[in-house]
C-alpha cells in the first residue's frame, strides 16, 4: 500500500523543480570556483586545476561566509558526488584497453608491486601514526594508483569526510610536486634508459600532468611511455573500488544488523553499491574507446571535460570544508604520504631491478 501511494503521489509533487532550485546555487558557485581553478591550472600547469579546485573552494567558503550556508550546501553534495562520478566515467574514454594489454606484459609486475607497497604501507603506517582509516585509504589508493582521479574514485563509494579527502588531495598534490623536480635529475644520475623512466615515472607519480612534466623533462621517448603506464596503472582502481565498496557495505549491514554476529549473507549485500555504476561505466567508455567508436579528434575535449568535471567536484568539497576537522588532524597524513612516496619511489626501481626493466 504504501509503495502505491508513494507512486501515485509522484505526478503531484514538483521534486524536480524543488531540487533544481535547491541545487543550483550551490553548483553554480562550484562550477565558477572550477573554472577559476581551469584558468589557474594554465597558468600553473605542475599543480593543475583539479588541487587549484579544492584550495581555491576552501580560500572561498573561508573569506566570504555567504558561501558556507545552508542555501548552498545541497549544490555542494551534488558536485562531491553525482559530478565526481560522472568525471570518472568520462575519462575512461582516454583509456585503450589494446595499450593497457600491451604494455602491460612488461610493466604488470612493477604496477601491481607499487599498488601492494601503497595499500600495505598505508594500513600499517597509518595505524602506527594513529591516522584514522578512511584519511589512510584515500592517501594509499591516491598514491598508489592515480592521485586525485582515485581519491575521487574511492571516496564515491567509502564516503569518508570533507577533511579526509583535503588532506589526501594535498598530500599526493605535494609530493607529485617535489617528484618532477627530483626525479628528472635522479634518473639520468642513476643511467635510466627512457623506457625504465617511463615506467618508474608512471608508477611512482600520481597525477597525470606530474607524469607527463617529469617524464617529458626526461626526454626521448619517455615520456609517450609513461602516459601508457600511467594510464594503465589507473585501470586498478577497478578492483581496488570494488574491494572497498564491499567492505563499506558489509560494514554497514553489521551495523543495521547487530544480531547477525557480524556475518551478513553475500545475497543480502546491496550489490549496485558494491559494483557502483559509475564503474561500469568507466569501463564501458575504455571499451567504446578501445574498438574505436570514439575518434580520436574527441579525446583531447572529453579529456579536458573530465579534469573540468574532477576540478568541479573538488571545488564543491572545497567549499563544504570547516577548516577546524582541518587543523585536527595535525601533520601526520602529511607525514604518511611522505612515507608512501618513498617507498612506492624505491620498490619501483627494485622491481624493476628484479625483472631487468631497468
Amino acid at each position: 500500500m504504501k509503495a502505491y501511494e508513494r507512486t501515485a503521489a509522484i505526478p503531484l509533487a514538483p521534486i524536480p523543480q524543488n531540487r533544481v532550485s535547491r541545487v543550483l546555487p550551490g553548483l553554480m558557485v562550484a562550477v565558477a570556483v572550477a573554472a577559476a581553478a581551469t584558468v589557474a591550472g594554465t597558468f600553473v600547469p605542475i599543480v593543475g586545476g583539479p588541487v587549484f579546485g579544492i584550495v581555491l573552494g576552501a580560500l572561498a567558503a573561508a573569506l566570504v561566509p555567504r558561501l558556507r550556508g545552508h542555501r548552498c550546501a545541497p549544490g555542494y553534495a551534488v558536485a562531491s558526488k553525482p559530478v565526481l562520478q560522472l568525471s570518472i566515467v568520462v575519462l575512461g574514454t582516454g583509456l585503450s584497453l589494446q595499450q593497457v594489454f600491451e604494455v602491460g606484459s612488461s610493466s604488470l609486475p612493477v604496477m601491481l608491486g607499487t599498488l601492494a607497497v601503497a595499500v600495505a604501507g598505508a594500513w600499517l603506517l597509518g595505524r602506527m601514526l594513529g591516522i584514522e582509516g578512511d584519511t589512510r585509504t584515500l592517501i594509499g589508493v591516491g598514491t598508489g594508483i592515480c592521485g586525485a582521479s582515485a581519491i575521487a574514485a574511492t571516496s564515491a563509494v567509502i564516503k569518508p569526510k570533507q577533511a579526509d579527502i583535503a588532506y589526501a588531495v594535498g598530500t599526493i598534490f605535494t609530493f607529485n610536486i617535489a617528484a618532477v623536480l627530483i626525479f628528472p635529475p635522479l634518473g639520468h644520475l642513476l643511467g635510466m634508459t627512457t623506457h625504465s623512466f617511463g615506467l618508474w615515472a608512471g608508477t611512482a607519480i600520481n597525477d597525470t600532468s606530474s607524469v607527463v612534466a617529469a617524464s617529458f623533462a626526461y626526454g626521448g621517448d619517455a615520456g609517450a611511455y609513461g602516459i601508457v603506464v600511467k594510464l594503465t596503472r589507473t585501470l586498478t582502481l577497478i578492483p581496488i573500488v570494488i574491494v572497498l565498496a564491499f567492505l563499506t557495505a558489509r560494514r554497514e549491514a553489521r551495523r543495521a544488523d547487530p544480531g547477525g554476529h557480524g556475518r551478513p549473507r553475500l545475497r543480502d549485500m546491496p550489490w549496485k553499491r558494491i559494483v557502483p555504476l559509475f564503474l561500469i561505466g568507466f569501463l564501458a567508455a575504455a571499451s567504446l574507446d578501445t574498438i574505436g567508436v570514439i575518434p580520436p579528434s574527441w579525446h583531447v575535449p572529453l579529456s579536458e571535460t573530465g579534469t573540468f568535471l574532477i576540478t568541479t567536484a573538488l571545488a564543491g568539497i572545497g567549499l563544504s570544508l570547516r577548516m577546524a576537522d582541518m587543523r585536527e588532524a595535525g601533520h601526520r597524513p602529511l607525514l604518511l604520504g611522505g612515507l608512501l612516496w618513498v617507498a612506492v619511489a624505491g620498490s619501483s626501481l627494485g622491481l624493476q631491478a628484479l625483472t631487468g626493466t631497468l
